[in-house]
């Protein structure tokens, strides 16, 4: 593996970080998340038809720029540098991923170039409690004539309200556990599906609720093979946490800047408190822990690209669970003790709402436990490494 960036990667980090900070400020973050839809309609069309993000991982066969996971990442980083509202994530790093793993040709086609040039976004939605196993994936589905019936709720669907495409998890009646399971593609405007958008605690990223009445979807919305999905959606979302994993980084990366930042001009007993030894301390482990966070997100990375490459690196790729699982932790809890030490660090000021920290720390919270709390994912590890079943 390459652990440097060549020099075209570079010049994408370069662009995406001039970019956003141009068009991401805090102002335009503020004002996107309390819209309607939770981003900038204008904007979004920009990062398609200008930047072409949403195309950088879809084979040029399907409209894309086939570039690797490693050129998503270092646009997911600079995304969460600057807490980005835009449905980019969900989809690009669930439904995107959902799509090059288990469909077929004629389902690429049909759906790949559009989410390329920015005509469509979708989404993920599978789990119907709280966790991000296979158990969670509770909502039903049966074979009706020549096509299928589901029914069921889906929680924690990122943009799930507005998004165009949903892939839906469902499992046959009866089954458990990683048996049974089906994936779908579905337009989200089709009779049967009900969608609520909830309150968040984090306002940059909405989650929605989704009910499934008597859906029927003719056959070729099944994606793979009836009844054993799980494998793609297992991978999918072991790639998503590694999109995430890039985001929280980035978010890790900017309150640290912010923190420095603000301690050099923050005055006390006549010097800034920047060149106090106790918070120079404090600022280095953060800095200690984001080095850490974005070693272990770009290698999961690496071999993320491996899977989606068809000529990959078949003994790479095999890694993959357990280095997603070991950016998902490492990057959360680098996250959330980045941001809760910018806020202490920012004194009095730390927590109010016209200093940016709050934001930061509200999604490195929602972020910690979305596709698993570091705890779970620590499990997943030692399960890989003992040879068990995670």
């Amino acid at each position: 593996m390459e652990f440097a960036f060549s020099d075209e990667q570079e010049m994408i980090r370069e662009s995406a970080e001039g970019f956003l900070a141009d068009v991401s400020d805090s102002a335009a973050v503020r004002a996107a998340m309390v819209s309607e839809r939770g981003f900038d309609e204008a904007l979004w069309q920009r990062l398609c038809q200008e930047m072409y993000w949403p195309a950088i991982h879809i084979p040029e066969t399907y409209g894309g720029l086939g570039l690797g996971f490693v050129e998503l990442a270092i646009l997911l980083e600079q995304m969460g540098r600057r807490l980005l509202c835009s449905p980019f994530y969900a989809t690009a790093c669930m439904a995107t991923p959902a799509l090059l793993l288990a469909a077929n040709d004629d389902q690429k086609q049909r759906w790949l170039p559009s989410i390329a040039d920015g005509s469509v976004t979708a989404t993920l939605a599978f789990s119907s409690a709280n966790g991000w196993s296979a158990d969670d994936v509770q909502a039903t589905v049966v074979a009706e004539g020549e096509g299928y019936v589901l029914n069921g709720t889906l929680k924690h669907v990122l943009d799930g309200h507005g998004a165009d495409l949903l892939i839906i998890a469902a499992r046959h009646p009866g089954s458990t556990g990683e048996t049974g399971i089906s994936l779908f593609a579905v337009n989200a405007m089709q009779a049967g599906i009900e969608r609520q958008m909830l309150p968040t605690m984090d306002q940059t990223r909405r989650q929605a609720r989704i009910q499934l009445k008597g859906l029927y979807l003719e056959a070729d919305a099944l994606l793979g093979e009836f009844g054993n999905g799980w494998s793609h959606l297992e991978r999918t979302l072991q790639l998503a946490c590694i999109g995430l994993a890039a985001e929280q980084t980035g978010g890790a990366q900017q309150v640290l800047d912010l923190s420095v930042a603000y301690m050099q001009e923050r005055q006390q007993f006549g010097r800034p408190i920047a060149s106090f030894q106790a918070l120079k301390h404090r600022a280095a482990d953060m800095m200690l822990q984001v080095e850490c966070a974005r070693s272990a997100s770009y290698y999961a990375a690496c071999v993320a690209q491996e899977v989606l490459d068809p000529q990959g690196d078949a003994q790479v790729a095999a890694e993959l669970p357990l280095a997603a699982a070991l950016a998902k932790a490492q990057c959360s809890e680098t996250y959330f003790h980045c941001a809760s030490e910018s806020i202490q660090l920012h004194g009095g000021v730390g927590f109010t709402w016209e200093y940016d920290p709050h934001l930061y720390f509200k999604r490195a919270r929602a972020s910690e436990s979305f596709l698993g709390l570091p705890a779970w994912h620590r499990e997943r590890i030692a399960s890989v490494i003992l040879g068990e079943q995670p």
